[in-house]
C-alpha cells in the first residue's frame, strides 16, 4: 500500500467521521429552528387574526348594533371576522389551519373536541399562562400546534354571550338560545389555535441539510485534490526522485546525478543527508579503490 494510497484512506475516513457528526448536530439544531420558524410565523398570523378580531367588537359591531334586531350579520362577530382573515392568509399559505375553539359556543361548529378542550382547561387553571406549543397526532400524521387564551376582557362582549335576553333578536333566531351563555368576565371561554403539519417543518429542515450535505461534500472534493496534488508534487515527486537516485547508488552507479531541493522543509533536509550520505558512501569507496591499487 502506497503512502498517497494510505493518506487518502485517513482523509476520506475523517471525512466520513466529520459528515456523520456534523450532519447528526446540524440535523438537531435545524429541525428546532424550522421549528420555530413555523410557530412564530403561525404567532403572526395568530396576531393578526386578533386584530381583527378586536376591531370587529370595537368599530364594526356598534356600527351595525341596531341592524342586528332585524337581520344578522356574521361579519359583527368576532371569531368569524378572525377565522375569514386567516383564511385569507391561507392562500399564500395552505398548510396552516385556524380554529376558534370555544367550551359553549354560539356556533355549534366552534365546539371544543377533546384535545382541544384540554388546552382550555389549561389555561383556565393557570391564569398565567399565555400560549402552548405542541404536538398531537392525526390520522395524516403529526401536527405541530399554538394556541392562546380567549379570555372575555371587553364587556361588548356579554351583550350576546350573558343570557340570551340581552343577545340581538336575530342571533337568537338564527342559532337558538341554547348555546353560548353564560359567559362572565375573566373567563376563559376557548383558544385560538392554529395547526399545521409537522411535515413543514421537518421538510424545510431537510432541504435545508440536503443543501449544507452538498456544500459539505464540494469543499471536501476541492481539499481532497487540492492535499492529493499537494502530496504528489510537494512529497511523492521528490521522494520518487531520491529513491531513483538510491536505487543508481545502490547497483554502484556512483556518478548518479544528486538531490537538488531548494526547499527548507523536511523533505529537503531529508535530501541534504541522502547526498551527504552519497559523498561519504563514494569517498568510502575511492579509499577503498586506492588501497586496493596501493596492494
Amino acid at each position: 500500500m502506497t503512502l498517497k494510497l494510505k493518506f487518502n484512506i485517513a482523509l476520506g475516513s475523517i471525512f466520513v467521521f466529520g459528515l456523520l457528526v456534523t450532519s447528526f448536530i446540524t440535523n438537531k439544531i435545524l429541525h428546532t429552528n424550522a421549528k420555530n420558524n413555523v410557530i412564530e410565523r403561525a404567532g403572526l398570523m395568530m396576531e393578526s387574526a386578533t386584530a381583527v378580531r378586536t376591531y370587529t367588537v370595537e368599530e364594526v359591531k356598534p356600527l351595525i348594533k341596531d341592524q342586528l334586531e332585524e337581520t344578522f350579520h356574521p361579519q359583527s362577530v368576532p371569531s368569524y371576522a378572525a377565522t375569514t382573515n386567516f383564511n385569507m392568509l391561507r392562500k399564500n399559505y395552505p398548510e396552516y389551519s385556524y380554529k376558534e375553539a370555544t367550551l359553549n359556543p354560539t356556533n355549534p361548529k366552534d365546539r371544543a373536541v377533546d384535545w382541544e378542550t384540554d388546552i382550555i382547561t389549561q389555561f383556565g387553571n393557570d391564569t398565567d399562562l399565555k400560549q402552548i406549543v405542541g404536538e398531537r397526532e392525526t390520522p395524516t400524521g403529526l401536527y405541530l400546534y399554538l394556541a392562546k387564551p380567549i379570555r372575555i376582557t371587553n364587556a361588548d362582549c356579554l351583550v350576546c354571550h350573558s343570557v340570551p335576553g340581552n343577545a340581538p333578536k336575530s342571533m337568537i333566531d338564527k342559532y337558538g338560545d341554547s348555546n353560548g351563555f353564560g359567559w362572565k368576565m375573566n373567563e376563559v371561554v376557548g383558544s385560538k389555535i392554529v395547526s399545521v403539519p409537522l411535515s413543514l417543518p421537518i421538510k424545510q429542515a431537510n432541504d435545508t441539510l440536503k443543501t449544507f450535505i452538498t456544500c459539505y461534500v464540494l469543499v471536501f472534493m476541492v481539499c481532497f485534490l487540492f492535499m492529493n496534488f499537494f502530496i504528489s508534487f510537494m512529497i511523492m515527486r521528490p521522494m520518487k526522485k531520491m529513491l531513483d537516485i538510491a536505487d543508481h547508488v545502490s547497483n554502484g552507479e556512483l556518478d548518479a546525478d544528486e538531490f537538488e531541493d531548494t526547499g527548507g522543509d523536511e523533505i529537503s533536509q531529508l535530501g541534504g543527508s541522502f547526498n551527504r550520505m552519497r559523498r561519504s558512501l563514494e569517498k568510502a569507496m575511492s579509499m577503498i579503490d586506492e588501497d586496493d591499487d596501493d596492494e
